[in-house]
């Protein structure tokens, strides 16, 4: 196993620059240029020197671990140097001419605690989520997978299946082939599979990470270009009073009270006969359909079927617009009237479809497995052995969701998001 090294913390210049090291040469490696180490978990400030030609680096707090206890599992030592970028570039310069030694690729620190056991692959994913997180839904999202949250729930699940598993075993070895499976057994496998539908059912990781889809649809000259720009506080959406002057979509990634928002410009709604044009109409009513929450600035009469409508009067400073019919916002984009009311609206909507706060949200790959295990469980069985067959392949899917099987190209996917030096 190779001893690595890189810079952890942000790039230079900054107050404090974070080196790593860790690996099976760590301490020697540390000695060599910080000269004698602290106790472990002790902090101590040394001189740092080039071991090569004695030259003094920097002085710098150094800390050091001793693996299994550590954050890799493996011994490892940080300095805590000054962050200048002279500093940091002659710290990493002296670690890398000490043999045995070599960069770390991105997420490699991370990588090598999953491969220890110190953390399992959901709470790799969780902090890949927290290093990515812009906003605060975001943020504790992914600090609940990360400090294990899923993992604690998998080892629950886990642990039935085995009950269950052994409870199928002993039917096996001792029932007769003629008497029935035992009652018990059966309610137990079902009221698992229960739990893992509800889990399904929770709100998912998806609209968290990549914002709630919002978007902006009606006719054409509906004011849904000059809307998105209100919103966004910048000119995103090219204005006009030309119909059709909207040919595709426009997105704009927004925190709207903490809560991720992709609004979306599209295209006015109308038959046309420019090509061009046309397909810009089919793109708006297909993003309409997949909209989590659709602002609508047409007639009442013509808004779609959509669970998560807000109806807009926009314009409405305009005399020649009228009164907002009932059940719709009155929105001006030129004055900001209603704007605040609408945007609380929007916020309501898409914190309806988010996770709770701190709550486990599910990622793709998570829910996926988790209903390979559910569907396995609700196979038919009608004997002890197809029954133990099904908790085997539930308890393969759990492995697969905590990586305990293999999965080298969902690892390698998962460990590139890091950065260098996680």
């Amino acid at each position: 196993m190779d001893t690595i090294f890189a810079l952890s913390s942000g790039r230079p210049p900054a107050a404090i620059a974070v080196i790593r090291i860790s690996g099976p040469r760590a301490h020697d490696a540390a000695r060599q240029i910080a000269g004698e180490l602290p106790a472990a978990r002790t902090a101590a400030v040394r001189e740092l020197r080039n071991p090569q030609s004695g030259d003094l680096l920097d002085e710098a707090l150094v800390l050091r671990f001793d693996g299994p206890a550590s954050s890799t599992g493996e011994d490892s030592v940080e300095f805590q140097c000054h962050g200048g970028r002279a500093v940091v570039d002659a710290v990493l310069g002296a670690l890398a001419g000490i043999d045995g030694l070599r960069l770390a690729e991105p997420g490699e620190f991370t990588r090598r605690a999953f491969e220890n056991g110190r953390i399992d692959l959901t709470e790799a994913e969780g902090l890949a989520d927290l290093i990515e997180a812009e906003t605060e839904s975001q943020r504790k999202a992914a600090l609940a997978l990360a400090e294990g949250g899923l993992r604690q729930q998998v080892a629950t699940w886990q642990e039935r299946l085995l009950d269950l598993s052994a409870a199928a075993e002993r039917a096996i070895d001792y029932d007769e082939e003629d008497v029935a499976v035992d009652p018990l057994l059966v309610a137990g496998v079902d009221a698992l599979a229960a739990e893992l539908r509800e889990w399904l059912e929770r709100p998912r990781a998806e609209p968290l990470k990549d914002g709630v889809r919002v978007v902006v649809a009606g006719p054409p000259n509906a004011g849904k270009s000059s809307l998105v720009n209100a919103i966004a506080g910048q000119e995103r959406a090219i204005v006009t009073d030309i119909p059709g002057t909207t040919r595709d979509h426009i997105e704009v990634p927004l925190a709207l009270g903490g809560v991720p928002i992709l609004l979306t410009d599209t295209a006015g709604l109308r038959e046309t006969r420019d090509r061009v044009e046309a397909i810009g109409v089919e793109r708006a009513e297909a993003l309409a359909d997949a909209a989590d929450v659709l602002v609508w600035l047409g007639g009442p009469r013509d808004a779609p079927n959509h669970p998560r409508l807000i109806a807009v009067h926009a314009k409405c400073d305009l005399e020649a617009r009228g009164a907002a019919p009932p059940g719709s916002l009155a929105v001006s984009s030129a004055t900001g009237v209603g704007l605040k009311p609408l945007l609380e609206r929007i916020a309501t909507e898409a914190r309806a479809i988010l996770p709770g706060e701190g709550a486990i949200a599910l990622n793709r790959r998570q829910a996926g497995l988790i209903a390979e295990a559910m569907e396995a469980l609700l196979a038919p069985g009608d004997d002890a052995v197809l029954i133990a067959e099904n908790l085997r392949l539930a308890r393969n899917r759990f492995d697969r969701l905590t990586g305990r099987a293999g999965l080298e190209d969902v690892l390698d996917a998962l460990f590139g998001r890091f950065c260098l030096g996680k």
